[in-house]
């Protein structure tokens, strides 16, 4: 069953791209979305029927199709993988993704490349689900650049513009600098456990363990301390921050905005944004061994959401700040698994795949609505012409800011939570990075707001210029053009209404004990993820603590009430944060901003700068123009040359008259009389 999960998108891509052209888009609407409500189906249905049945602790189901690579020791199986971590993704990746397809044959209805489109997003949904499902590193792999390619192909789809062309190029690049990691890390890995794969096997008879069992039975290693799991886990960290779009490698994701919307809400917000996350956390059992890798995910993740945060306030497209805020986001889940919390980081994977895909497709409806505007501050007033799209967002905007009792809310307080009762880091870096999550929640809260009240509340700014009573806006061309705000089709504004339930229900399978519930998906989610050790007190030679005194020690630091004065003063931050953008925004909605945040630090100026110009600089004046043309060219070419020269001048010893023979001959015979006669 588990094939046709992922094969279903795969024939639906074929389908559509080889007959799509021909049959029009009635017929790639219907196998697309077909295809991938096949998908979703057959999800739900392995994972209620097969999964759940099994007794906690074994839930595993594997299907094996056939050994893929076997060299020597070294073996890799072209086998699917369903746990809880795995099933839980499915569940989300095919229910999002078939909203998100449905939604975008409204939005590119009329297209002329809509055949093309969606070839490129089915055949995302089989690298994803394979990339999910792959039970080893390198099947992983595989869907792992599986969806770096469809990225690429779906950024750059508007093939006439520049800007898309340059922003898939510069995903693509910027990947690649990650995924070398990865590779990296892999060979590191098989060298460490002479395996690849995330299960336990019989070879020949032979019980192979998998690596995570053998990860989760070597010491844990000090912060400070630089080991083989310490290698590990940073070399497949570099892979996550690259896919992840993390500090240092985050600059790729706002400029792949460049892309329709929908790709925006599957692949950049919802799916293959989060498969950094899903790696960390499958890989837990590695990561818990290096308390040193713990660290630094943390502080990567904590930085990346602040530093993402700040520059999201200060946007003015409107996809533009929803992408920082994907940034930020991420930066809470890798928060959240370096300090030990890989199942609330999991937790809020998913909850921010509901109203991150929500506030997605919802600024795609405006967008459409007002005729590829995009600013933010040409815009205003908008909810009374597009009421669903308003309800729907405004769903979403309270869901990331964190208003209790909405999905956003329980994900973002558990990692808060976590963080700073942590066990896992130093105390002092625990409560400081909780005070940099809290202001990153304060600020999230406020650009969201921003983002709302210059949208769909205030003055009308769509018709600011007028021109002889006409009432006319000015483009980012310079032209002017009247426009006509409208609510987008059904078939694009009743996705937002199942997205705008998700956003609002989807946060209770994950409700603590502290509030009356069982968190239900830390409870199924715990028996694949491995428990981070207390720190080891260095100071004082303390051995390593095992995973069981981990999780008691854990349970023995929980404290209800102070979990609940931290929710409070969670709650509190939410709504200061939406009072402090309401208040600032809807008084003065064209406020500047600081130019360093509206230009992003300067970031992309600096790498270039520092990196991209001197790459450039010295291939072009160097290794073109001296070393290419020059030397090596300049080499060949002057072989070339005395050959020929040499050749120009021997040809003269050919004339073809006897008479010139005959004189070369008498010639040569003096030369050698007169050789043998002085000698």
């Amino acid at each position: 069953m588990l094939k046709w999960i992922t094969f279903a998108p795969l024939i639906g891509a074929l389908l559509c791209g080889f007959l799509g052209k021909k049959l029009g888009e009635k017929f790639v609407s219907l196998v697309a979305c077909g295809s991938v409500a096949v998908s979703m189906v057959l999800a739900f249905f392995a994972f209620f029927t097969k999964l759940l049945p099994l007794p906690e602790g074994q839930r595993v189901v594997t299907e094996h199709f056939f050994t893929w690579i076997e060299v020597g020791t070294f073996r890799a199986d072209f086998a699917y993988l369903l746990d809880p971590l795995s099933g839980t993704y499915i569940l989300f990746i095919t229910g999002v993704g078939l909203l998100i397809h449905i939604y975008a044959t409204g939005y590119m209805h009329g297209d002329e490349g809509f055949y093309r489109f969606f070839a490129y997003l089915n055949l995302f949904m089989f690298m994803m689900l394979t990339l999910v499902l792959g039970d080893n590193l390198l099947l992983l792999f595989v869907g792992w650049e599986g969806v770096g390619l469809c990225s690429y192909l779906l950024i750059g789809y508007y093939i006439e513009r520049q800007e898309a062309g340059d922003a898939a190029k510069k995903a693509f690049i910027v990947n690649r600098i990650g995924d070398f990691g990865y590779s990296i890390g892999v060979m590191v890995a098989f060298t460490t456990f002479t395996s690849v794969s995330f299960v336990d096997k019989t070879i020949g008879g032979k019980l192979i363990p998998s690596l995570l069992t053998q990860a989760a039975e070597k010491p844990v290693e000090a912060v400070g301390a630089f080991g083989i799991m310490t290698a590990i886990a940073l070399l497949l960290f570099v892979g996550a921050c690259g896919k992840s779009a993390q500090v240092p490698l985050f600059v790729w994701l706002p400029d792949a905005m460049a892309g329709p919307t929908p790709v925006s809400a599957l692949i950049h917000a919802a799916t293959m944004v989060t498969a950094g996350v899903y790696l960390t956390a499958r890989c837990s059992a590695i990561f818990t061994r290096s308390q040193t890798a713990l660290l630094i995910v943390a502080v990567v993740g904590a930085f990346t959401a602040m530093f993402a945060a700040t520059i999201g306030i200060a946007q003015n497209d409107i996809k533009k700040v929803l992408a920082y805020s994907t940034v930020s986001q991420l930066g809470y889940m890798f928060l959240a698994c370096g300090v030990g919390a890989f199942t609330a980081g999991i937790f809020h994977v998913m909850t921010h795949a509901f109203f991150k895909a929500l506030l997605f497709l919802g600024a795609g409806s405006v967008i459409h609505g007002m005729h590829e505007e995009q600013d933010i501050r040409r815009m205003g007033g908008l909810k009374k012409y597009m009421p669903w799209t308003f309800k729907t967002m405004m769903v979403g905007w309270l869901a990331i800011s964190g208003v209790p009792l909405l999905s956003g809310f329980f994900s973002k307080d558990e990692i808060l939570w976590q963080t700073w009762s942590s066990t896992a880091l130093p105390t002092g870096l625990t409560k400081t990075l909780w005070f940099l999550a809290l202001a990153t929640a304060l600020l999230t809260a406020v650009y969201m707001t921003r983002l709302m009240v210059l949208t769909f509340w205030g003055k009308e700014r769509f018709d600011v210029a007028k021109d002889e009573g006409h009432h006319k806006t000015e483009h980012h061309e310079g032209e002017h053009h009247a426009i006509h705000p409208h609510e987008s089709p059904k078939v694009m504004w009743i996705p937002l209404v199942v997205l705008a339930v998700l956003s609002i229900v989807g946060g209770y399978v994950g409700v603590s004990a502290a509030w009356g519930g069982s968190n239900a998906i830390e409870h199924f989610l715990s028996p694949v993820i491995a428990k981070a050790a207390p720190m080891i007190d260095t100071a004082h030679g303390a051995a390593a603590a095992t995973a069981s005194h981990a999780a008691e020690a854990a349970e023995a630091h929980h404290d209800v009430t102070t979990e609940r004065i931290f929710t409070g003063i969670s709650v509190v931050v939410a709504f200061l944060g939406i009072f402090l953008g309401w208040t600032m925004f809807t008084a003065q909605p064209l406020r500047k901003m600081p130019s360093l945040l509206e230009n992003k630090y300067y970031v992309d100026e600096i790498y270039d700068a520092a990196i991209v110009n001197p790459i450039l600089g010295t291939s072009r004046n160097f290794l073109w123009r001296i070393l290419d043309v020059k030397i090596i060219d300049g080499a060949i070419n002057g072989i070339a040359h005395l050959f020929g020269e040499t050749g120009s001048t021997m040809r003269f010893l050919q004339t073809g008259f006897a008479r010139s023979y005959a004189a070369i001959m008498l010639v040569g015979a003096i030369v050698l009389i007169l050789y043998f006669t002085f000698r």
